[in-house]
C-alpha cells in the first residue's frame, strides 16, 4: 500500500509529519509518500534512522498555511496538499494524510478528486467529516464535524448512508444504529433542518432509532451520531475544551495552593501504604487517558470525495500522525470507497 503523507501540514510542520510518517513506515512497512519541500523535508527526514523503510519524498514548491483561505487552493498548485492529492487522483497511491488546513483540504479534495459518483450515477451532493465521539460507552461514529456546515435534510440522509458503510466495513458492527442529534427525542422536537431529516430518515431502511440527545449518545444509545458540520464540531471542540479543562482544574486544585499542598505532603504515608493499590489501577487510568486523547483517533475521514482523505488536527504531534495513517490504512484495507459508492446508489 502507498499512503501520501502532506509533510507540511501541523502547526509544527514538517517535525510530527515527518516523524509520524517514520513511525508508521516501520510499523505497518506501507511505502509512505511524504509531499513537501525537498530541502525541508530531507533535512528533517535525515534526523531518523530510515534504513529500509520504504518512504519517499515527493517535491512541492509551495505551502498553504493554516491562516489562507480556500482561494490559495486555487493558486498554490504545487502547494504540499494539491501535489499530494494529485497523486491519489492518478493511482500513485491509495490515501492521502494530512494535518493541514481543513478547508483547503477539503477544497483540494473536491478540486482534484472530486465527488463519489455512485453505481447509478448519482453523486455525493456535499461531503462529510466523520470522527469517533470519545466520551461514550462504545465507539460512536460523529458525522460531521465540520465539512459541511449548511446542510439539507437529503445531506444529513446521505452522510447517515456513508457512515453506515464505513462502521459496518471497519468497526464490524453488523446493521449499525443511526441517531439524530436533537434537543430532545420526540420527532417535533430540533430545527427545521432536524425535523424533516427525521423524516427522511425515518422513512429510509437504516436502522434508525431516532433523535438521540448528548447524554443518550455518551450512554452508547447510538453507534453513529448524524448531524451537520456547525453542531457536530461545536459538540467535538466542547468535548476536547472539557477534557483539558478537568485537567487543569484538578492539577490546580491539588497544587495550587498552601492548604493543598501541606495535604498531598500529610497524605504521603497513606499514598506509600496504598502503592500497590495504585499500581493496579495504572492500566485503567492509562485507558482513561487514551480515550480522551486526540492523537489516539488521529483524525477524520473525508466522506464523499473519491479518494481516501484523512484530515488531523493542525496540533497533531507524530502519534497522531502515524494513527491517521493508521485510519488511512484500514480504510483502504477494508474497501470503504467501493462501499460508500454502493450505499449512495
Amino acid at each position: 500500500m502507498r499512503i501520501v503523507v502532506d509533510a507540511m501540514g501541523s502547526d509544527n510542520r514538517p517535525v510530527p509529519d515527518v516523524a509520524g510518517a517514520v513511525m508508521a513506515a516501520r510499523e505497518w512497512g506501507d511505502e509512505i509518500l511524504l509531499v513537501g519541500p525537498e530541502e525541508v523535508v530531507r533535512a528533517e527526514l535525515a534526523k531518523h534512522d530510515t534504513t529500509g523503510l520504504p518512504i519517499t519524498v515527493v517535491h512541492a514548491s509551495e505551502v498553504i498555511g493554516m491562516d489562507e483561505h480556500t482561494d490559495a487552493v486555487k493558486a498554490k498548485r504545487d502547494s504540499s496538499i494539491r501535489v499530494g492529492m494529485r497523486l491519489v487522483k492518478e493511482g500513485r497511491a491509495q490515501a492521502f494524510v494530512s494535518a493541514g488546513n481543513t478547508a483547503a483540504v477539503l477544497a483540494s479534495a473536491l478540486f482534484d478528486l472530486g465527488r463519489i459518483r455512485g453505481q447509478e450515477g448519482r453523486k455525493v451532493r456535499r461531503p462529510a467529516l466523520a470522527t469517533i465521539y470519545p466520551v461514550a460507552d462504545n465507539p460512536i461514529l460523529l458525522i460531521d464535524n465540520g465539512a459541511t456546515t449548511d446542510c439539507r435534510p437529503e445531506d444529513l440522509l446521505q452522510f447517515a448512508r456513508m457512515g453506515v458503510a464505513y462502521v459496518e466495513k471497519v468497526w464490524g458492527t453488523e446493521n449499525p444504529r443511526v441517531g439524530l442529534v436533537s434537543n430532545g427525542e420526540e420527532p417535533e422536537k430540533g430545527s427545521i433542518l432536524v425535523r424533516e431529516a427525521y423524516s427522511l430518515l425515518a422513512a429510509s431502511d437504516l436502522n434508525f432509532v431516532g433523535n438521540v440527545e448528548p447524554k443518550e449518545i455518551t450512554r452508547g444509545m447510538t453507534d453513529i451520531a448524524l448531524t451537520d458540520g456547525f453542531t457536530g464540531n461545536v459538540m467535538l471542540k466542547t468535548t476536547e475544551a472539557i477534557a483539558s479543562f478537568m485537567l487543569r482544574f484538578l492539577k490546580r486544585e491539588l497544587t495550587g495552593d498552601t492548604l493543598s499542598k501541606a495535604g498531598l505532603i500529610l497524605t504521603l504515608p497513606g499514598l506509600v501504604a496504598a502503592l500497590p493499590g495504585l499500581i493496579l489501577l495504572l492500566p485503567a487510568l492509562r485507558r482513561i487517558a487514551r480515550r480522551m486523547d486526540y492523537a489516539e483517533y488521529g483524525g477524520a475521514l473525508l466522506m464523499g470525495v473519491d479518494g481516501v482523505v484523512i484530515i488531523g488536527h493542525g496540533r497533531s504531534n507524530a502519534k497522531a500522525v502515524k494513527n491517521a495513517i493508521r485510519q488511512a490504512r484500514q480504510a483502504v484495507e477494508n474497501g470503504v470507497l467501493e462501499a460508500i459508492r454502493a450505499a449512495v446508489s
